[in-house]
């Protein structure tokens, strides 16, 4: 959760806007050439960014740890792992030559200083070069492809190349691996161009390569100083956690902007990471990725296209110079690749994705399209379940006044489905939140709100360790009947508030993955502009902005959401459950999970363990004998066969093989792709029935009970 932070923290830093202000007006702004040089005005803007932050981080930071050797060593590995995370150019000499900065970047940040930066970016840029070099030699070798070897692909197991005949070696390796997967797409492409006369051939696979690895050292020597310092800066604060991040004046300037359009596009959310792949990292309810499919989470983004591949509408300027129509992205700067796949609404943007544990790339092509609001509002049925009709409100975020102001929120929205359900006598209730990814804190208690009488909803904690209690203030509830709710691994933030009251509450039950997202921070945007120019109407953007960790949530009962999540009442198998780099405890350095004293409320008793344990045994014996969900668990232990391989094989016949193997599953993952995003409407699937039976029996037993509200 994310919130615009006061500037009541002004005064600390008075006497240096007061400074700033005079250099203010003459500012100037370095040239385009060398990454690594800095004009004077630049150096003292960086030099001022690093000490305010440094600052900030030891002040204001939830954690309330101070700048030190730890953080120092943290930094140290988050800036090289940024750097070069596949370990594909630096060697083993270079990490021990830059070792000597490993306790020294606390103090060149408190200082202001970069020395270590450049340094390590320079001769990143060095091993680029030599790496492209010996990338396009490597590419026109003749490969043995009958040969048995295998690459490692396990990032856990890779490690920097000890002397440079280690390095061209694991090179090779690499090469022969792309040349395989864009062979495989070659032919498989061929394949279909029999059935589809009209269908462009790619480029030949050692052409594309060479783009690929020149596309990205160009890039590379595109960075200029003020990302340098923004990588650097991010290193050292996501050595506290991984949510608090440096905005440089650019990246702040392009988050403005997109606060203040309407969002049109493809609906997702993009970050830079391996090897300067952009990777989806989220997909927006109610946007075109959302309504039309084909890509998910973790998707790496290879190349993007414009238009449609039989020419319907034509590709711009740009695209057309790249013969295919694609241009390779790898590499690229990240406001690059948002600047080609954002566009005007009936667009269509092509991209080329390699999506997780896959070891070829297909296109996605995709009609930009403005958000829709409706498709990420809630929206309910009522299903019947033997002699039970149960209702189920599918609630993909907690959205607060759609349509402006006094317009819908999710409170309104779910009261006005919770009325309609009472008017059918429906028994029960089922809120989904299985791809909820949170929203309005406010909603979420209002919406809590709505299933239990006034009292607490969640606690907060700040870094003064002042703990405030969020209540739900509104006497009396829109539904007593019985609910459960829907989790998965994707429920973050505000809908594991809600689960997490619902639960402590003894409101209900909570159904789904073994555990929700984990996620249990706030931060806070700080405008350092405004710190420093608190005198000035309308301060320049020189300084940027920190989104900061400050706060920690808390359930009813004391315990925190963070990393730990919402446990579930009941297991069901799914993919989601097993999938990695997902929930917040797989990221580094994450906020610990911890506890605060329980608030005072009134517990009901409609989550008893007697129930929830007889519940339990009833699903395990209906999932035993259900040929649908013994064909899901078949899916889920190949998945998870498949994400624990450490390495690839580089026999070009074995190759093939499994890559047949993986494309006859690929339909059934797709299917099971489908069941972790909700849709317009609710589908009624082998999962669904299994929770509207768990639902009807925990009825039925709340009976015999004689446990209600009422």
């Amino acid at each position: 959760m994310l919130s615009f932070r006061p500037t009541t923290i002004n005064k600390r830093f008075s006497v240096l806007a007061i400074a700033i202000t005079c250099f203010a007006v003459t500012i100037s702004h370095a040239q385009d050439s060398a990454t690594t040089t800095q004009s004077s005005s630049d150096k003292l803007i960086s030099k001022t960014v690093s000490r305010i932050v440094a600052k900030l981080m030891q002040d204001d930071h939830l954690s309330k740890r101070k700048l030190d050797d730890t953080m120092s060593n943290r930094a140290f590995d988050m800036f090289i792992k940024n750097l070069d995370p596949t370990k594909s150019y630096f060697l083993q000499s270079d990490i021990d030559e830059f070792s000597k900065w490993k306790t020294e970047l606390d103090d060149q940040m408190l200082k202001g200083e970069f020395l270590a930066a450049f340094e390590v970016f320079d001769r990143f840029l060095q091993r680029v070069d030599e790496r492209t070099d010996l990338a396009a030699e490597l590419i026109d070798e003749d490969h043995d492809f009958t040969i048995d070897e295998e690459m490692i692909t396990d990032p856990d197991l890779l490690s920097f190349a000890k002397n440079e005949a280690e390095a061209r070696d694991n090179w090779r390796k690499r090469i022969k691996y792309s040349l395989l997967v864009l062979r495989g797409d070659a032919n498989d492409e061929k394949a279909d161009g029999d059935a589809d006369k009209t269908a462009k051939p790619k480029d030949d696979p050692k052409e594309r390569l060479r783009k690929r690895y020149s596309s990205f050292a160009r890039r590379m020597h595109q960075i200029d100083a003020e990302d340098i310092v923004e990588r650097y800066i991010t290193a050292i604060t996501t050595s506290f956690d991984p949510h608090t991040t440096y905005l440089s004046k650019g990246t702040f300037e392009n988050f403005l902007i997109q606060m203040g359009l309407e969002l049109e596009g493809i609906g997702a959310t993009l970050s830079l990471m391996d090897e300067g792949y952009t990777v989806i990292k989220a997909i927006v309810p109610g946007g075109a990725a959302y309504t039309q499919g084909g890509l998910k989470v973790e998707d790496k983004i290879v190349a993007v296209g414009q238009g449609k591949e039989d020419g319907s509408l034509a590709y711009d300027k740009l695209f057309k110079e790249h013969g295919s129509g694609f241009v390779e992205c790898t590499g690229m700067k990240l406001d690059d690749v948002v600047g080609m796949i954002r566009g005007k609404a009936g667009t269509v943007v092509r991209l080329q994705v390699m999506s997780e544990n896959e070891t070829e790339l297909h296109t996605v092509e995709i009609v930009r399209e403005k958000i829709k609001l409706e498709d990420s509002a809630a929206h309910g049925e009522v299903f019947e379940e033997g002699d039970q009709k149960i209702g189920v409100i599918e609630l993909p975020s907690f959205y607060a006044n759609m349509g402006g102001g006094g317009g819908r929120s999710t409170t309104t929205d779910v009261k006005k489905i919770l009325d309609e359900f009472n008017s059918k006598d429906v028994d029960a209730l089922v809120l989904d939140l299985r791809m909820n990814g949170g929203g309005s804190l406010r909603e979420a208690i209002d919406c809590t709100g709505l299933f239990i009488d006034i009292g607490p909803v969640v606690q907060v904690k700040d870094p003064y360790g002042r703990i405030e209690k969020l209540n739900d203030e509104n006497s009396g509830t829109a539904w007593d009947k019985p609910m459960v709710v829907l989790t998965s691994k994707f429920s973050a933030s505000a809908s594991e508030i809600l689960a997490g009251a619902i639960q402590d509450y003894g409101r209900g039950l909570v159904i789904g993955d073994t555990t929700t997202h984990g996620k249990g921070t706030v931060q806070s945007l700080v405008n350092l502009n405004q710190i420093l120019f608190s005198r000035i109407k309308n301060p320049p953007n020189e300084f940027g902005a920190l989104k900061i960790t400050t706060q920690q949530f808390y359930r009813p009962n004391g315990d925190s959401t963070q990393k730990r999540g919402v446990l579930s009442d009941l297991v069901l198998p799914s993919i989601s459950d097993n999938m990695d780099n997902i929930g917040e405890a797989d990221l580094d350095y994450p906020v610990k999970f911890d506890r605060v004293p329980e608030a005072a409320f009134e517990k009901l008793k409609m989550n008893r363990q007697d129930i929830t344990s007889a519940l339990r045994t009833k699903s395990k014996e209906r999932i035993d004998s259900s040929d649908e969900f013994q064909k899901e668990i078949s899916k889920i232990n190949k998945y998870i066969e498949l994400k624990n391989e450490k390495s690839v094989s580089l026999n070009e016949a074995k190759f093939i093989a499994r890559r047949k193997e993986l494309n006859a599953e690929k339909e059934d993952e797709k299917t099971i792709e489908k069941q972790m995003l909700p849709s317009k409407e609710i589908e009624r699937n082998f999962y669904l029935d299994e929770v509207l039976r768990i639902t009807a029996d925990y009825v039925k037993m709340l009976n015999q009970k004689q446990l209600s509200l009422r």
